[in-house]
């Protein structure tokens, strides 16, 4: 099962890569994690997000220092002790983070829309479930709380409707 998993996923991983290049050819792998954490954990200071990325403080500080020279991020002084640095996306990062999940739902459309409807429901109900696991075990090991994934699940992935085929992108899926 697991040998399979890995053969097919390797496709979903191609959708995603694709994305990223055409959409945040700018930042790098670890770069653009580093966002995608502190656009969960808006405010995050610098220790946890090392903690986070699995990186020394120093990396992290680094890697911080070429988000904010880019324009990604923006440090200010905590609330409750000015001397720790909290984390916070630019309006930049966010609108590059909104045009890479909409790049990637249309290209994650057009796939689901070879699909049967039976066969995109069941992918949604497994995915599903295999993020809701990998979390549980991932912040058990840790010890960490249970990270919630998006709320927002639809019923079906949105694919592209027959009658649309041939009127542009299909359109953009609800879900994270």
């Amino acid at each position: 099962m697991a040998a399979a998993l890995d053969e097919a996923a390797g496709t979903l991983l191609a959708v995603w890569e694709a994305a990223r290049e055409s959409t945040t050819s700018r930042l790098s792998g670890a770069q653009l994690r580093a966002v995608m954490v502190v656009e969960q954990y808006d405010g995050i200071n610098l220790r946890r997000l090392a903690t986070l990325m699995d990186m020394l403080l120093s990396s992290a500080s680094r890697l911080c220092d070429r988000l904010v020279a880019a324009g990604m991020l923006e440090r200010e002084p905590g609330r409750f002790d000015r001397r720790e640095i909290s984390l916070h996306l630019t309006p930049e990062a966010s609108r590059l983070l909104a045009e890479l999940r909409a790049d990637r739902r249309r290209r994650l459309a057009r796939v689901l829309a070879g699909m049967t409807p039976e066969g995109r429901q069941a992918l949604l109900r497994g995915m599903s479930e295999f993020d809701e696991s990998a979390r549980r075990r991932e912040s058990l090991e840790a010890g960490w709380p249970v990270l919630q994934a998006s709320a927002e699940r639809p019923e079906e992935p949105v694919a592209e409707r027959p009658e649309a085929a041939s009127a542009g992108d299909p359109p953009v899926a609800q879900s994270a």
